[in-house]
């Protein structure tokens, strides 16, 4: 199972993208060798130790408290050219203002690099001592000597708290949140799974649906590394919608817009569990209740009373248009069976998201529906994309369409119908060539 998405994974991340693959220590090593495969292990990034559990299993030999995340980029090359956009937030910790700068608080950091450069080798004297300082061995002061100059005249060169040391650079505070921080291996400053689970049975009113789901907070912290504020976020083991809680609080605390795609297979609960006696006959359906509670809270909290917290429902079936399956033994009653080929009970809407599915179009986008000499043309993307699903559609269709273009005004414009919607052909024909003279020249029927 695993294997196969990962493949689709690599195949929908943007050379900017990221994927975080959290596994337990039984599967690192396996899920490892897949991920080198599939990604490239020049693009492996690391692996993060998040302490995800206090509690110790005492019939245990040794208590697991810890989950692996792998992080592996699409393209290493990327990030190695662009490292600041892989980055955590800096919280401002060790900040002060020892010398009241007017500029604000900041952080001493060493003015000593590693690596040994000829321009950036020269002496610097404390000022207050009369100590002068060179470079270590394999060493250089991080900037040139015309550079140091500047920032000593600039008072951005310290020597300690005391004074008495060797030159440092000071570092605000606002700088520091403009560029953000290293991440470490180390994850111990995020909540636990015990959080996640208390979260989940006050979003349910104490009621506890499902086992070990992941804080909010591990799932921001991934997100401020790997996405930026319009990123789409893809979880493929969705679970509680841990990921789509987090991605929807992120977006109201930074004022962000970013998306997120969640998939869950409809796994059934079991039938003593409290998620079953609840309602929730799958996982699917507590993560669905989730988004929406979850949503709820985030948009009555918020200052921003507009933030989007809709979500669009999808399940994976066979298509809503009726294949054709001839029964050679019986043609005649195979072409009247034909004539409808829309798959009993689908409607309008689900044609409609195949549709848009099939030319890539974002699912997202607002379905805006006119009636027009009564019969409904539904507009996607602002006129770009009509679709006229009704009966009996003679040539008159084709001005109101001509009308709905001028008003809409699209860069582009198709125009789908269904097959045998039209009251003839010689309606169809002249549906066609009226659009066609207008500079409508997709022309789709199904």
């Amino acid at each position: 199972m695993i294997y196969p998405r990962l493949k689709l994974a690599r195949n929908l991340l943007t050379d900017d993208g990221a994927i975080f693959i959290s596994i337990s220590d039984g599967e690192v090593e396996n899920i490892k060798k897949i991920c080198n495969e599939i990604f490239g292990d020049y693009n492996f990034v690391g692996n993060i130790i998040w302490n995800s559990t206090k509690s110790v299993t005492n019939t245990a030999l040794i208590s697991v408290s810890h989950t692996y995340n792998l992080i592996y980029f699409k393209n290493m090359d990327y990030f190695v050219k662009n490292r600041g956009e892989f980055r955590l937030p800096d919280d401002g910790e060790g900040f002060s203002n020892l010398d009241n700068d007017s500029r604000g608080l900041w952080k001493a950091d060493p003015f000593q690099v590693g690596g040994w450069r000829p321009n950036q080798q020269y002496g610097i004297t404390n000022p207050n001592t009369g100590k002068t300082y060179y470079p270590n061995a394999n060493c250089s002061w991080k900037n040139d000597f015309d550079r140091f100059q500047e920032l000593l005249k600039d008072n951005r060169i310290v020597f300690g708290k005391d004074g008495e040391s060797a030159p440092q650079r000071k570092r605000f505070i606002w700088e520091a949140k403009e560029r953000g921080k290293v991440s470490k291996t180390w994850w111990d400053d995020v909540e636990t799974t015990t959080n996640g689970t208390q979260l989940l049975k006050k979003i349910f009113g104490g009621k506890s649906l499902f086992d070990n789901p992941k804080p909010i907070e591990l799932i921001q912290k991934m997100l401020y590394l790997g996405t930026s504020e319009n990123s789409i976020v893809l979880d493929f083991f969705s679970g509680s919608a841990t990921t789509a809680h987090a991605v929807m609080k992120l977006n109201s605390e930074n004022n962000e817009n970013r998306k997120f795609i969640i998939v869950q297979i409809p796994e059934p609960t079991d039938e003593k569990s409290e998620a079953y006696k609840a309602g929730y006959k799958n996982i699917a359906e507590i993560g669905k209740e989730r988004i929406r509670r979850a949503g709820d809270k985030i948009l009555s909290e918020s200052e921003n009373k507009e933030l989007d917290i809709g979500f669009k429902v999808f399940k994976l079936d066979s298509s809503n248009l009726n294949k054709w399956n001839p029964d050679y033994n019986n043609l005649e009653q195979t072409l009247i069976d034909s004539s409808e080929n829309l798959v009993p009970g689908r409607t309008e809407l689900d044609l409609i998201y195949e549709i848009m599915l099939k030319y890539g179009i974002d699912l997202t986008l607002a379905i805006e529906e006119y009636v027009i000499d009564n019969k409904k043309i539904y507009s996607i993307g602002f006129g770009s994309l009509l679709i006229c699903l009704d009966d009996n559609i003679t040539k008159e269709i084709a001005t109101e369409i001509i009308k709905l273009k001028n008003e809409l005004a699209p860069e582009t414009i198709r125009v789908v119908f269904k097959d045998n919607g039209f009251a003839s052909d010689s309606d169809k024909t002249n549906i066609k060539e009226t659009l066609k003279s207008n500079d409508i020249d997709e022309f789709i029927t199904i």
